[in-house]
């Protein structure tokens, strides 16, 4: 998942990223059985690497061109930021699952992807979502998240199942990232963006 720029491949240990187009963003991930057995480690510690350098705050496995169902997410937070963004401490996704946990309207903000660099729109995801899956260790996920921590792992998850955040956004709401800036100075609420667009804000 995107932060604030666009992928970048240029510093060290840093994997390339798969852009859309490639089949391998479109394949349902294989569930993680230990495959890679003491490969593991060197992926995710490449894996951590290059989201931090792309930047983003999400990275599945698919997005470095490996088809099985693991990601990595780690997001250092905003002060009151009107997402909800508090921190979230790295972690290891492996076979993650999503669920809602209560009956609330979607929340729609922008988002983007370091699979679709360059661009963001508007996507309507839960608020809290029920994480569910292992870590690399094997040890069973069970936790609640809301804000910003459960879009990322919303859209993570999402990867793994063959989905780009475009397939839910509101196509009227796509910008690129420098329109994003130049035109709506980064606001995290998309309110403006819908009115000068023209769009309906979904689930809201």
């Amino acid at each position: 998942m995107l932060d604030v720029a666009e992928g970048r491949t240029d510093h060290p240990g840093v994997l390339p990223i798969v852009q859309a187009g490639d089949p391998v963003l479109r394949r349902p991930a294989a569930p993680y059985t230990g495959q890679l057995g003491d490969v593991l480690p060197r992926l995710l510690g490449a894996m951590r690497r290059t989201m931090h350098a792309a930047p983003g705050v999400g990275l599945a496995a698919p997005q470095v061109g490996i088809g099985l169902a693991i990601a990595v997410c780690e997001d250092a937070g905003v002060p009151d930021d009107p997402r909800d963004r508090h921190p979230l401490p790295f972690r290891v996704l492996v076979n993650p699952r999503c669920a809602p946990v209560d009956d609330a309207p979607d929340v729609p903000f922008y988002e983007g992807c370091l699979s679709v660099a360059g661009w963001q729109a508007v996507v309507a995801r839960h608020r809290r979502v029920r994480l569910t899956g292992q870590d690399e260790h094997g040890t069973a996920l069970d936790e609640v998240l809301t804000g910003w921590p459960a879009r990322i792992v919303q859209h993570e998850t999402d990867h793994l199942h063959g989905r780009l955040y475009l397939d839910a956004a509101v196509p009227r709401s796509l910008t690129s990232n420098e329109n994003l800036l130049r035109h709506f100075a980064g606001d995290p609420d998309p309110g403006r963006a819908a009115q000068e667009l023209g769009f309906d804000l979904p689930g809201a």
